[in-house]
């Protein structure tokens, strides 16, 4: 059991309701190779697609597992939906808290930056109840947590519940944490910049298809654990050789120039005291138990 600060965490309620998928005056977007496309886009509820699933393989952009939330923000409530981004952590637990499917329970599994939204997964019969708008009550735990013996990595939008599930090991003062694939911080896209990781996410771009073959990037699932190699994550997203950044796949490909399956960060090292472990199961369907059929 690693040692953290656990008993200090603040546990806090956040609201959201279930957002209605959007489009702008146009309906396409333009591919890298130029080509106009129509196609699915986030949020809604997704029926067909949850965490363990592909992120690659459908007919969509930036699709997003199962259900998406938003606070619906109203008159006194400016920032509300800042603050469901900020304090909601993988792993929180979800309470439906209106419509037919109230008294249900889900799972945060992401963060979606740019339209700033949090995925919840829901079994599907809970997801057949639901319709757009209902409100979910998020017990979010997990703002300030920290490794107490490994003051060098550095903890973000990670529940204790998910800590304690996910079986990282301690070797020789260096955490082995389990992850599904490798990607190189080199083809990092949309998402750099910002200056800091407590909410959102940054995307792994696949356009080059000798990189995508190398790396498996073609077999990445939605709720895979990934390690991006050479990048810190304390401050924002940047390059710096020997660093090792571990994050969780939170939304499906793009055609965007720049964008892919999004990654919202977990924790960081800059100096070598994680080393990531391949691990086919390293999911969080898997690691959680949501799911039974992967």
């Amino acid at each position: 059991m690693l040692n953290t600060n656990v008993d200090r965490l603040v546990k806090i309620s956040v609201l959201g309701a279930i957002a209605h998928p959007a489009s702008g005056q146009s309906p396409y977007n333009i591919s890298t190779d130029g080509e106009p496309v129509v196609v699915t886009g986030p949020s809604g509820i997704t029926y067909n697609i949850r965490v363990g699933d592909s992120a690659t393989r459908w007919i969509a952009d930036h699709v997003e597992p199962a259900v998406s939330i938003r606070h619906p923000e109203g008159e006194g409530m400016a920032g509300a939906n800042d603050g469901l981004n900020v304090l909601a952590c993988v792993g929180n637990q979800a309470l439906v808290v209106s419509g037919k499917a109230e008294g249900k329970t889900g799972t945060v599994t992401g963060k979606h930056g740019g339209a700033e939204r949090i995925m919840v997964d829901f079994t599907p019969d809970i997801m057949e109840q639901m319709v757009l708008g209902d409100k979910i009550m998020i017990r979010a735990w997990g703002v300030g947590l920290a490794l107490e013996d490994y003051p060098d990595v550095k903890l973000f939008n990670t529940s204790p519940d998910l800590l304690a599930a996910w079986n990282i090991e301690e070797h020789g003062g260096v955490l082995q944490v389990p992850v599904a694939r490798k990607v190189p911080a080199a083809i990092m896209g949309s998402g750099l910049g910002r200056d800091n990781v407590y909410r959102g996410d940054y995307d792994i771009t696949t356009f080059d298809e000798e990189m995508v073959s190398e790396y498996g990037l073609d077999q990445l699932r939605l709720g895979d654990f990934v390690a991006i190699m050479d990048a810190d994550h304390r401050y924002g997203r940047i390059y710096r050789e020997g660093a090792v950044s571990i994050g969780i796949v939170i939304h499906g490909d793009s055609y965007i120039a720049g964008h892919g399956p999004g990654v919202t960060s977990l924790m960081t090292s800059r100096s070598g005291k994680i080393n990531p472990v391949l691990d086919a199961r390293a999911n969080l369907a898997c690691v959680m138990g949501l799911r039974e059929d992967i």
